[in-house]
């Protein structure tokens, strides 16, 4: 069975040693397999105790790269791009602490950043950020941790906004460290045909995370949730479907993500009704 997972963004910004420990019961004794981590900052909460919880709680993790303003590693300066190359280094040493398989996230440049570019211009940017990457890659690969790098909506960046241009992008890097993410979200605005484009990613999805088309529950919307995940299971996707929408109480991340009303009656509505609608659109075993 496909593992569900739920990122702790639904609930906190940022998080904290407390708020995860709360989390993590909460959403095990919903049935949850995985909990979100995302990692805004070195130190906002402890690898090591988060493993223990994790574990006393029977859940596995997944971990997300955050990129605020300030964090880039194309069309930047020197000191720029390698203070962003530590932090994600940092966050792969944490997913490995956690037991994550992947970082995911936007590993490029800070959400909100956009700039025109013509062919010339986006072929140097496309070569600059590979070699930006690779050895933040060769660091991850080293942890056993594969970075899933995240395409966003045009509104959000305008450096990768489909599967195709992420999958030029990593090319020239290992496919054991460098994946896509796919989002549901930024896929339902971006991708003509989200199935064929699951398809076309194949061995180089590496983190999925969904929710509805508005960014609240999942089957609360119009997506083809059963040709999405049948796409995943025929490509041979077996690692976790998370869950993330966004806290509103936060005014720095609902700003971020442009949560500008209630998306369902409470927050824990979308993990719960979210957990119930997947487990039951979920294909079985081939």
């Amino acid at each position: 069975m496909v593992p569900i997972g739920v990122s702790t963004w639904l609930w906190h910004s940022p998080l904290d040693d407390a708020a995860l420990a709360a989390c993590a019961r909460r959403v095990a004794d919903w049935g949850f397999d995985v909990l979100e981590l995302p990692v805004e900052n070195p130190g906002d909460w402890d690898p090591d105790a988060a493993r223990t919880v994790l574990d006393d709680c029977g859940l596995g993790a997944t971990v997300c790269l955050v990129m605020p303003p300030g964090r880039e590693l194309v069309d930047t300066d020197d000191a720029t791009r390698t203070a962003t190359q530590d932090y994600l280094r940092h966050v792969v040493d944490v997913a490995h602490t956690v037991g994550a398989d992947a970082i995911g996230g936007p590993a490029y440049a800070s959400v909100g950043r956009t700039w025109p570019m013509d062919d010339t211009q986006r072929a140097d940017a496309l070569a600059e950020w590979a070699e930006a990457i690779a050895p933040v890659a060769d660091h991850a690969r080293q942890a056993g941790v594969r970075i899933a790098v995240e395409p966003l909506n045009r509104y959000e960046t305008s450096f990768l906004t489909t599967i195709d241009q992420a999958l030029e992008a990593m090319a020239p890097l290992p496919v054991e460290s460098v994946g896509v993410l796919l989002d549901t979200y930024h896929m339902n605005i971006e991708e003509s045909d989200p199935v064929a484009a699951i398809h076309r990613a194949g061995d180089r999805i590496a983190h999925v995370q969904v929710c509805a088309n508005d960014r609240g529950t999942p089957g609360h919307d119009h997506l083809d949730w059963p040709a999405l995940l049948g796409a995943l299971q025929e490509v041979g996707w077996s690692g976790p479907l998370c869950i993330e929408s966004f806290t509103p109480d936060n005014e720095t991340i609902a700003t971020a993500a442009s949560i500008w009303r209630p998306l369902a009656p409470t927050q824990d509505a979308i993990a719960v009704d979210g957990l119930a609608f997947l487990r039951g659109v979920v294909p079985g075993p081939p």
